[in-house]
């Protein structure tokens, strides 16, 4: 039998995006509503996303178009998670070889705290890289080899775009697995790395976070995984009959957001 989310327990909430508070560039119904119970409840939260082809200001901005004011730092995305993960991992000064765009290398360099080294690094940190060269799996390859560390960003193998699926970190991931043969810390979805790293960000235990998401293999599996409640809403990837029959279990079962909503205040 599933087990029922104790509302009441509830210190902190963790949203997914894509699926959860947005479709495309359409809001989704009950977002408005929700954020405003829980600032009102003084539940804090954060949106945790795959995705660090974008900075957390950029997300700020896309959110911003669609209505929905939420700060940067709300957003937590894989490179920001691997960030603050590695950070508490490795001193200061550590020496890091990035494969990744932006947002990683924002997320990585912008405090001082990792320096970046294409020689000698200690680190080898990966993410999607659109541009990326043979001459960087190149280094990558000889660096993790050599004993570099290898952490990677998402496992996603696929990354949405206007032209279709285009390959994601995790297919660049699959081809340095190839290469070296040394499978990597993955930070991001479903592992549990990222959920435990934004639910640390407020000092909140694991078992009182609520993950909120649309897809079972990610949002669910990894909430599932750090030992945290979990909400599917139907309003993206994944369908009840999947949820209720397949391998991966949710906690609960939402229609969307209001039907979320009215389960909170009613269980309150």
């Amino acid at each position: 039998m599933r087990r029922m989310i104790a509302f009441n327990t509830i210190k902190a909430v963790l949203f997914d995006m894509d699926g959860v508070l947005y479709r495309g560039s359409q809001v989704l119904a009950g977002v408005h509503e929700l954020l405003a119970f829980l600032d009102g409840r003084g539940v804090p939260f954060v949106c945790i996303t795959n995705n660090a082809s974008m900075t957390p200001g950029q997300y700020e901005e896309k959110l911003a178009a669609m209505g929905v004011a939420l700060p940067g730092e709300r957003v937590v995305t894989s490179a920001i998670a691997t960030a603050r993960h590695l950070r508490a991992s490795y001193p200061e000064g550590a020496r890091v070889f990035i494969v990744g765009m932006r947002g990683l290398r924002e997320a990585l360099l912008d405090d001082g705290h990792f320096v970046e080294d294409d020689v000698l690094p200690e680190l080898v940190v990966q993410g999607a890289d659109f541009q990326l060269t043979y001459e960087t799996l190149r280094k990558a390859t000889l660096f993790i080899r050599g004993g570099a560390a290898y952490i990677a960003t998402n496992p996603d193998r696929t990354f949405p775009s206007e032209e279709g699926l285009i390959p994601g970190a995790g297919a660049i991931m699959a081809a340095l697995v190839a290469a070296t043969d040394v499978t990597p810390l993955v930070i991001g979805k479903p592992a549990p790395t990222m959920f435990r790293v934004a639910a640390g960000m407020f000092e909140v235990d694991p078992a009182q976070t609520l993950v909120i998401g649309d897809r079972l293999d990610t949002d669910i599996a990894g909430a599932t995984a750090a030992g945290m409640f979990s909400a599917l809403v139907l309003t993206g990837v994944s369908q009840r009959a999947e949820a209720e029959t397949g391998p991966i279990r949710p906690t609960a079962i939402f229609e969307d957001l209001p039907a979320l909503l009215a389960a909170w205040r009613a269980g309150d």
